[in-house]
């Protein structure tokens, strides 16, 4: 994700490495830099000149600190400028309604069903509510199936209507049910429509006077760069919808769209779709973004996604197995399945300061863990619950099991061993202190 405008903007900060002080004549060359690296990431020029003139006439107005360099001040006032590029704060989407009705809209291919799916399920699991799927769709032959087999997925149930070609129709009677039916949030899956077809936008302009939606979601697919944003406005300018989602953001994209869109339109990313999986959407917040486009990391959403996981009986059980050092492979292989459980490993990692740039180059498979696993699974119940049980005989039959070498089995008893003497010393005190700065961070 951004990491080619990532590696350009720390090229262009290096050049303010060194320099005693900012100068009109440093900064026109650190922030030549920075527009060449927004337009090579598909930003307007437009935007990218106005963005640069914001950090200009806001770096040569600033006093250098004595224990802040140049190049330091210039990433902080450049990272906000970008935070503020893509809306400042973040915007809750809107659930006043009793039911909430949501319609979704974008063009062919944008990622509509699959997002109203994932929008499901985030609604039901993170927020609690009682949702109804609505396929809309009535031109795509497999759109309704499509809607059907995801809704299954996340336990959601989808309203259809056989034969029907009246997707206004379609809306307003699923309305009735889910008022009927007790649901408390209606998602209407739309068709995909090109902004030049004028039949078809009449048709969603139409889906919007008769249910008189709460909350209308431009879905648009990030890979398409400046034009995803073209036609964004265009949208826009029919259906002055209250939000947009970027799909396929993890996907080989420059990122001009997360950059552009909210100036273009005015209105604010509300959702980023990262993956294929039904829990692989995020909220989208701009501080937090314009943190990992600058290779800072994003460590709130990290907390964020291990507190998901976390379970305050478990965590508390486990302290005190931690404390008379009773820590087993069991205890060990819940850590590795919860881990597994908050999303793909090479993102987590991202998520930590510094930790982007250092994996830029390496490949980690969603099942890193498949080999640690193995071992464990090899061992005997015995074993797994006591770890001084693995002498050399053992260990040996235990790699044969597993399909690994006496090597990684070695290594593996090692860095648990390791990691058992770390969790102890953070117990009695330290671990409640990491668990309140946890908390502490996630609200700002």
């Amino acid at each position: 994700m951004f990491e080619g405008l990532s590696e350009k903007l720390e090229r262009s900060f290096k050049m303010l490495k060194g320099q005693g002080h900012i100068s009109e004549i440093n900064v026109a060359e650190t922030l030549k830099e920075v527009r060449k690296a927004l337009i090579d990431a598909d930003v307007s020029f437009k935007i990218a000149k106005d963005f640069t003139n914001t950090v200009k006439e806001k770096a040569l107005g600033q006093k250098i600190l004595t224990a802040v360099s140049p190049g330091q001040l210039m990433v902080k006032i450049v990272h906000d400028e970008l935070a503020e590029l893509m809306g400042g704060e973040q915007i809750e989407i809107n659930l006043k309604g009793n039911p909430s009705i949501i319609l979704i809209a974008g063009l062919q291919g944008s990622g509509k069903t699959t997002f109203s799916a994932k929008l499901a399920n985030y609604l039901k699991s993170k927020k609690g509510k009682q949702v109804l799927l609505v396929a809309g769709d009535v031109y795509r032959p497999a759109a309704i199936d499509q809607l059907k087999v995801l809704g299954e997925q996340v336990a959601v149930e989808v309203f259809t209507e056989d034969g029907s070609k009246d997707p206004v129709g379609i809306a307003k009677k699923a309305i009735a049910h889910a008022k009927q039916s007790g649901k408390n949030v209606v998602i209407i899956d739309t068709a995909g429509r090109l902004a030049v077809d004028e039949q078809m936008m009449n048709e969603i302009a139409a889906i919007k006077k008769n249910v008189d939606p709460h909350e209308i979601l431009f879905v648009v697919d990030s890979m398409t760069g400046q034009d995803a944003v073209n036609t964004a406005k265009a949208f826009n300018d029919r259906l002055d919808f209250h939000g947009v989602v970027l799909t396929k953001l993890d996907g080989d994209t420059r990122g001009g769209a997360a950059l552009s869109i909210r100036s273009v339109v005015d209105k604010p990313i509300k959702f980023v779709g990262i993956g294929e999986k039904m829990d692989a959407l995020d909220v989208f917040y701009p501080k937090r973004m314009a943190d990992r486009i600058l290779g800072m990391g994003d460590i709130v959403s990290l907390v964020e996604k291990a507190q998901e996981q976390f379970d305050a009986e478990e965590a508390r059980k486990l302290q005190r197995k931690i404390a008379k050092n009773e820590f087993n492979f069991n205890d060990f292989l819940k850590q590795i399945q919860q881990i597994k459980k908050m999303g793909n490993i090479k993102d987590l990692a991202g998520m930590i300061p510094g930790m982007g740039k250092a994996l830029k180059d390496t490949e980690i498979e969603d099942d890193a863990f498949k080999g640690i696993e193995a071992i464990i699974y090899s061992m005997t119940p015995a074993e797994r619950e006591d770890p001084k049980l693995l002498n050399g005989s053992r260990r040996k039959r235990i790699a044969m099991g597993s399909g690994t070498s006496i090597v990684e089995v070695n290594r593996l008893v090692k860095q648990f061993s390791e990691t058992s003497k770390m969790m102890r010393m953070m117990t009695g005190g330290g671990g409640q202190k990491m668990m309140r700065m946890m908390n502490q961070m996630r609200r700002r």
